[in-house]
């Protein structure tokens, strides 16, 4: 054993191999630190200080910023550390709203769960907690400043990953607190309503808009028929929390929960991901042809939208016109009930925050009312299951409804980063072989990176395509296109990883949301219709429902509001 290569932990030699810090080596033995402000794909804060760790000589030191050393040794379970966390959890516990079994965190709180962990059963010193302040302007997510311990993962999430900086510290000492610039309103700030911030909250000072009391109204009501729609990443992320496996695709089981909930009708919005295929794709071509102004930017995502607007409007006109799937499905869906004898409420289950105030825009009303009602994230939903007693893991696997029965497998990718760009690249490639639609999958536009580059043969053209995940890398690579560098086209997802990724779905891991890409692939070996254009419920849309109106039912052009804010 070369004493370079090794350090001691708790008396066991480990060996350093590329280790950025003491609490990634800890970790790989085995030994689970506490932490509050960790997240590898984030810098190192090191204030929450639970991560501490005690040297040979008494010393502490927050594992979290200390790189290892070769010949270093150290403790991780001292009766002096213990005392200290203890000691931390109880002034943060002081401090704290304490109204557990109210808070829509209950038994995900990472602060609640460490105090279990630590056996926290009194709190020694007065609690000093604030009346609660909330921040419910946005449509997106709800701020309550008196569940924040000040860990900063939300700043750090909205100015590092998702380069918006809506959020950051404020004011010093005791009087220290987490805010928009000024203290304006959420939804007065530059937020683009990703929720990533939600995402790393430990404690539920940032959640996710809840707008399951509206769904259970309409539900409860006899004169209203309420329709569904079920975004491709929701399948894939919903199996862990509800009794089954990581990664599962449970769109069968989904359908079966949102008919014993009440909902009448049930659709697939890969639907809606075929016709934003056929669309967008045909936007490409007309500008190649054309010879208008390249790259042309994907549109799915509006938290995406809503950053272009606000950061680089001069590039809208670069932005795709058509649609999210959400919406174009929207728009489907409303025409197709539009003679119902009931009024017909339209809820849309998402992965993502921002698709609620994209719900609320007016550039997707049609004569003045929206066409989808109200957003879902898959948190919610899981909620609303388990709400109801339903035992999802017993529940049989159901079909989606007719008349829009039949979806794609290029539909069914658009939940995971590069599968926007895989669906188009399928339509327009020259090569419409078997084998060069299993090509597509190693030409570079799969994987969790944040850009990836790919080439596609169109005619005698060979375009070229990037794809970004997090709008940082939107940002560089928007600098890049600037400085000269080109593309014909650009798929841009503001979360990590894409939509299995989305603020919406149950926090996990980066592993997890790649074992959810994973699924959605699978999904798509296991369909028998590979591209959009080959799906026959296309066909029938065009000559029927849209004929005449897809300008109006399918694109959108958008007039700058880029707010998440209420109507």
């Amino acid at each position: 054993m070369q004493k370079q290569n090794y350090m001691t932990i708790d008396g066991i030699p480990v060996e350093i191999n590329g280790e950025k810090n003491l609490l990634e080596l800890i970790r790989k033995v085995g030994i689970e630190l506490p932490t509050f402000c960790y997240h590898s794909e984030l810098s190192v804060y090191g204030a929450c200080r639970m991560c501490m760790v005690e040297d040979e000589w008494g010393g502490m030191q927050a594992s979290c910023s200390t790189p290892p050393k070769a010949g270093m040794t150290v403790h991780t379970n001292t009766q002096r550390l213990r005392k200290y966390r203890k000691m931390i959890l109880e002034l943060l516990l002081a401090n704290h709203c304490r109204d557990c079994t109210t808070c829509s965190q209950n038994g995900k709180c990472r602060l609640q769960e460490l105090a279990v962990q630590f056996n926290i059963d009194r709190v020694r010193f007065t609690n000093r907690k604030q009346q609660p302040i909330v921040d419910d302007s946005s449509l997106c997510i709800s701020r309550d400043e008196s569940k924040c311990i000040l860990c900063g993962d939300c700043v750090r999430m909205c100015s590092e990953i998702q380069n918006v900086g809506a959020i950051d510290f404020a004011r010093r000492g005791s009087k220290m607190t987490i805010s928009t610039a000024f203290g304006i309103p959420m939804a007065e700030s530059n937020c683009v309503g990703c929720g990533q911030c939600a995402a790393v909250c430990p404690t539920g000072a940032i959640v996710v808009k809840n707008d399951m009391p509206h769904v259970w109204k309409a539900l409860s009501d006899p004169d209203i028929k309420v329709v569904a729609q079920i975004a491709p990443a929701v399948r894939v992320a919903v199996g862990k929390e509800l009794g089954l496996s990581e990664g599962d695709n449970e769109m069968g089981r989904v359908v079966a929960a949102l008919r014993r909930l009440g909902f009448n009708e049930v659709f697939d919005t890969s639907t809606g991901a075929d016709l934003t295929v056929l669309e967008e794709a045909g936007e490409l071509i007309k500008k190649l042809e054309d010879g208008k102004p390249l790259p042309l930017f994907t549109s799915c995502c509006p938290a995406w939208v809503s950053y272009c607007e606000k950061n680089y409007p001069e590039l809208l006109s670069h932005v795709s016109t058509c649609r999210s799937p959400m919406q174009m499905f929207a728009s489907v869906i409303k025409q197709q009930y539009a003679t119902s004898s009931k009024r017909v409420v339209h809820v849309a289950v998402m992965p993502c925050t921002a698709k609620k105030f994209e719900a609320a825009r007016d550039e997707f009303k049609i004569g003045g009312i929206a066409q989808v009602d109200h957003v879902l994230t898959t948190q919610e939903l899981i909620r609303m299951i388990k709400e109801a007693g339903l035992v999802f893991s017993e529940l049989e696997p159901e079909a989606v409804d007719m008349p829009f029965g039949a979806v794609t497998g290029a539909g069914v990718i658009f939940g995971v980063t590069g599968g926007v760009t895989e669906a188009v690249m399928r339509y327009v490639s020259s090569d419409k072989s078997a084998g060069a639609l299993r090509a597509m999958a190693f030409n570079g536009v799969r994987g969790m990176e944040g850009v990836k580059e790919a080439a596609v043969k169109y005619g005698d053209k060979q375009l070229k395509v990037a794809v970004v995940s997090g709008l940082k890398n939107a940002d560089e690579l928007i600098r890049k296109i600037k400085s000269g560098t080109h593309y014909d086209l650009v798929e841009v997802m503001a979360c990590p990883g894409g939509c299995v990724n989305g603020a919406g779905q149950p926090s996990g891991t980066h592993e997890d949301a790649a074992l959810r890409g994973k699924a959605l692939y699978r999904a798509d070996r296991m369909s028998n219709i590979k591209r959009s254009e080959e799906n026959p419920l296309m066909l029938s849309l065009y000559s029927g429902l849209l004929k005449g109106r897809v300008h109006e039912l399918l694109h959108v052009h958008y007039q700058g509001k880029g707010g998440c804010d209420h109507d």
